[in-house]
């Protein structure tokens, strides 16, 4: 399954997210090519890395669900047109847990 998202230029730095089959956690791959939970973890990639990071990331599918390019800053900060929902997706929630909204 995959979204249709901005497309993001060679040069632009970005990472690889998707969610955590198991879990429905967010996940961001690493320069390693593993996947973390901690978004200060995870690896910015350009070019043709980039393009063979997210090739092999959808080779997981199962285990990870609709990886994506996410546009991020040289040194892995959210940052693009779409910063605010990346943010979101990065820290979690805008309201705390057990908050009942009436």
């Amino acid at each position: 399954m995959t979204s249709v998202r901005p497309k993001l230029k060679p040069e632009t730095p970005k990472t690889v997210t998707a969610w955590n089959t198991a879990t429905g956690n967010v996940v961001w791959l690493r320069a390693d090519e593993t996947w973390t939970e901690d978004a200060s973890e995870l690896g910015v990639f350009t070019g043709e890395a980039a393009d063979a990071a997210l090739e092999k990331a959808k080779t997981q599918e199962g285990a990870i669900t609709d990886p994506y390019f996410m546009e991020v800053t040289v040194d892995g900060k959210v940052a693009g047109r779409e910063s605010l929902r990346e943010s979101i997706r990065a820290n979690g929630p805008t309201v705390p847990y057990g908050v009942i909204i009436r």
